[in-house]
């Protein structure tokens, strides 16, 4: 009896030996191998599909519609009008080309100097001008001769009302932001001519032409009227040298 159980436990212990160096090959084995890495997959639901589809078509259409962007609807030379750059932004249309707030700004042009005779600034003179493309916050008119007395106006201003000055006396306008003012050139300035003078101007031009049209009409009629005293008196002188005629008749 004690042999069979020695027996059992002998081929137990060999059995053990046995499987002991197969499992360590597997284990090692196992940890050897590379990790298995399964591509990841995304779902994407319908519903995100359609809002995808719908807002393509949505950019798209809305290009299609606005088509090419418009200029802005901007008078330089009106009055009280919303700065361009907001239109531009309300619309989606475009602006001239404006330089930055950073630089000084560029010269404006002047329309009009012209003296005022009705109503409250009768006497005085109004000037006009026209907006340049930069970015202005308030504009001033310097006349020449009182360059420390200069008058002021807002941005959106494009008249303005200033004293009375002499004939031929400059005025100019400039534009100002934050990085200084416009330097003056021969469109933002303007010397101050008096319509009354240009009128006398005008008469005396039209009267000295008058004069002279009829100078030459006079000349003419006198070389005409030499030219045809001259033939006629040719045409005389031809007639008196012809030769004479004897009347042949005789009494008897």
């Amino acid at each position: 009896m004690m042999s069979l159980y020695r027996n059992l436990t002998v081929l137990l212990l060999f059995l053990i030996a046995a499987l002991l160096p197969s499992s360590h090959l597997l284990t090692h084995a196992a940890s050897a191998s590379p990790p298995v890495t399964r591509p990841r997959i995304n779902y994407t639901s319908l519903d995100d599909y359609e809002d995808d589809i719908h807002e393509v078509f949505v950019k798209k259409t809305t290009a299609v519609k606005r088509g090419p962007p418009q200029l802005c609807k901007f008078d330089s030379c009106s009055e009280n009008q919303e700065p361009c750059d907001v239109l531009e932004a309300k619309h989606g249309c475009l602006c001239p080309g404006v330089s930055r707030a950073d630089v000084p700004p560029h010269a404006p042009r002047i329309q009009a100097l012209l003296p005022i005779n009705a109503g409250a600034d009768s006497g005085k003179l109004e000037i006009k001008w026209c907006a340049p493309s930069s970015v202005v916050s308030g504009y001033k008119v310097v006349i020449e001769g009182s360059e420390g007395d200069t008058l002021e106006f807002r941005d959106a201003a494009r008249r303005g009302v200033i004293k009375t000055v002499e004939v031929g006396t400059k005025v100019c306008v400039e534009a100002v932001n934050n990085a200084g003012s416009s330097t003056a050139s021969d469109f933002s300035c303007m010397r101050f001519h008096h319509p009354e003078s240009s009128d006398r101007k005008l008469l005396a031009g039209v009267i000295g032409g008058g004069v002279t049209l009829l100078l030459i009409l006079i000349l003419v009629a006198v070389i005409f009227w030499k030219y045809k005293t001259n033939k006629k008196a040719k045409g005389d002188s031809t007639d008196g040298l012809g030769n004479p005629t004897y009347s042949t008749e005789g009494t008897l």
